[in-house]
Parts: structure tokens; sequence; C-alpha cells
């Protein structure tokens, strides 16, 4: 395939499943003829996929072009659906399908984006790549959080901000939005969180607060509200924030089939006949041109960074972790070996095994910008032991 021709189907094609499998690839026309025609005035600039990534998305930064942002979509989709394949590999009982993590990365394409340094990072997919499945395991945290979470605890914990752009997000009208938001100001006044089950388990009011709650609300609405209303009741108060509440959760945790990015099969977009990302000859392919280079170099990078951590290990913690690696002693066996006690031991391997777990967390977030999040911690945890054991093992 020649250079040029891989770029422009990078940036223009899109995946589609079907049956919670990859069906096909479809290419946009509209962004075909885009990226076709600035190569065509460009016949210097390089063929690069990471040069156009960077270009697009300083593009993006500078004029927040929907175009633009579709281009990027396209060339990140495969990220997405690998991030998919990963994230539905280790929540084997999740109740979501390949379609669904797909359907949520792609809804993450705006944040990670909008997260991505180019000064820190110099490759927006190797970027994606791990920025995409944290992403996604912290949308299930929150949205496990948000189904143990109940109406009033929801109302408690929203900020003004939320709230307005879950109303704007309904559609509703200004003079129902007043009433709603002020209806939720009585509530969030009067409703103090001093009940012993925890923030997420707040009970719905009782009867005297219902009651006062609405007589602030009466009061209130001569003065805030632009348009005369009649004084309300606590069924419609109670009405008025439950619905509030369903309005919350479907702005901070939108259904996932509301998340899916259409692209209709019409005179807009065609079939391509490209390989289906699931096959082992594209993972080969994948490995062997996208970002060949610059993998390598992080992993060099990587690779210096755990070494010179474990130089800095004094000679009794450097034979320790040889005992525990290389040859594969427990720590019952090395105390007996090295004549040291068992909280030594098991001292000496956690704070070694901190030191570079500290030391990758650091160059992660100088080279890749990626934010630190509780799950990726524990993931580059299990990298680490792996990467251990593949380096002393090598010793033996």
């Amino acid at each position: 395939m020649r250079p040029r021709q891989k770029i422009i189907e990078m940036f223009s094609t899109f995946i589609e499943l079907e049956e919670d499998k990859f069906s096909k690839w479809l290419i946009d026309i509209k962004l075909h003829r885009n990226i076709q025609n600035y190569l065509e005035s460009s016949p210097f600039v390089p063929n690069s996929e990471n040069f156009w990534a960077l270009h697009w998305h300083k593009c993006w930064r500078e004029e927040s072009n929907s175009l633009v942002r579709i281009h990027l979509s396209a060339y990140l989709q495969e990220s997405n659906y690998w991030a998919a394949k990963k994230t539905i590999a280790k929540f084997t009982n999740s109740q979501y399908s390949l379609a669904d993590y797909f359907q949520m990365a792609n809804a993450e394409i705006e944040t990670i984006l909008k997260q991505f340094n180019p000064e820190k990072c110099s490759s927006l997919k190797a970027y994606a790549t791990m920025a995409v499945p944290s992403r996604l395991k912290d949308i299930l945290r929150q949205r496990k959080e948000a189904d143990i979470c109940t109406n009033w605890a929801l109302l408690r914990k929203v900020s003004k901000k939320q709230l307005l752009e879950a109303f704007a997000q309904a559609g509703l009208s200004p003079i129902l939005i007043a009433q709603y938001r002020l209806a939720w100001t009585c509530f969030k006044e009067l409703y103090v969180q001093n009940q012993p089950g925890g923030t997420k388990s707040l009970p719905e009011p009782e009867p005297q607060l219902w009651e006062a709650i609405v007589n602030l609300y009466n009061r209130e609405r001569q003065n805030q509200l632009t348009q005369s209303t009649p004084e309300s009741t606590r069924e419609k108060i109670e009405q008025w924030l439950t619905q509030t509440a369903v309005y919350v959760r479907g702005y901070l945790y939108p259904p996932v089939s509301s998340l899916n990015l259409v692209i209709p099969e019409d005179d807009y977009t065609k079939t391509f006949d490209l390989p289906d990302p699931s096959s082992e000859s594209l993972i080969a392919q994948m490995i062997a041109q996208e970002d060949a280079q610059n993998q390598q170099n992080q992993q060099s990078q990587i690779e210096a960074v755990l070494l010179k951590t474990l130089q800095t290990f004094e000679a009794k913690t450097q034979e320790i972790l040889q005992l525990y690696y290389q040859q594969g002693l427990t720590q019952p066996q090395i105390v007996e070996r090295l004549q040291m006690s068992q909280p030594t031991v098991s001292r000496r391997l956690i704070k070694c095994r901190e030191s570079m777990l500290k030391a990758l967390i650091q160059w992660s977030q100088d080279t890749l910008n990626i934010s630190v999040t509780s799950n990726l911690v524990n993931d580059m945890s299990s990298d680490l032991e792996e990467w251990l054991k593949v380096k002393y093992g090598e010793s033996r």
C-alpha cells in the first residue's frame, strides 16, 4: 500500500462492529477528500502518520474544528478498539460488551485530545494506548458508584455547574430549570449529611424535613423566580428532585447506547476493504508499522529508568532480589540463606518495588503526560513484577 494512501485511510475510516465482533471498515468520503486535498497541496510534507496526527491535533487546539476532531477520531479507532478488547478481557464479569466498551472509548476522544501534550509525548497514538484503558476503568468505577448511590446522596454531592449542564442537556425550559434549581437549592441547604451510613446511602428526607424544604421553597420562589408561580407541595417538589436525579445521572453517566459514534452508510460513506483489526496478522503489522521506532525508544527509556533505580540499592538488597526473582527462593528460604529476620527480608522487597514503581510513575508523568490513577498504578505494579521476573530470569 502506498504511504500516502495509507495516511488517507488512517484518518478517514471507522470501525463498525456487528454482534460484538468486527464487521467492516467504513470510509467517510468527506474526510477522505479533505485529507487527500491536503496531501496533494503539500507534496513535500512527510508521509508520516505521527506528523499528521500532531498536525491535526494542533489544528484542533487552535480552531476547535469539528472536521479535524473527526479526523482524529478516525485515527484513534484502532487504539480504542484495542482498549475495548483489553478492558473486556480484564473485566469478564462486567455487564458491558465489546461494543459497549468501544463506544465508551470513542466518547472519550475529547478528553484524550485535551489531556494530550505533544511537548511531553511525541505520539498521540502512544498516549491514547496508555490513557484510554485507564479512562475506561475510571468510567466503570464511576458507574458502579452511581448504581449504589441513592438519589438523595447524588443530589447532595452534585455541583451547581453540573446540575445546570444536566438541565441544559435534558432540554428543559428556562422556567422549569429555575423551579428545579430552586427546589434542589432548598433541599441541599436543609438536608444535612449527618446520617451514619456514609454519603452513598443517604436516605429519603423525613416528613418534617420535607415540610421545611417545601416552606423554604415557597418563601424563596417570590424572590428567586422571575415568573410568578403558584405555591408548591411536597409531592411536586419530591417529583422535581427525583427527576433532577434522573437528569444528573444521565448527564454524568450516560447510557452506553447514547455514546456511539453513528456513521450512516449513505452517499457520504462506503465500505472499505481493510483487515479485521482482531486478526493476528494485523497485530503483527501494527507492531511492525505503527510508531515502531517511538515505541522502541520508550521501552528503552523505561528499561534505563528501572535499571538505574536497581543500581541504587545496596549490595544485600541486590542479593535478596537475585535470590527471590532469579533463583526463585521463597522468603523463608532467603531468611535461612542470609541469616536475616523475616520482617527485614519482606521490608526490603517491598521497598524495592515501591522505589521502582515510583520511578516508573514519575517517568510516565514527565514523558507521556499521563494522569496517574489507582487503576494505572495497579497496572504498572503488575507490569513491574513481570519485568523483574523476566530481567532476573535472563541471568539464569
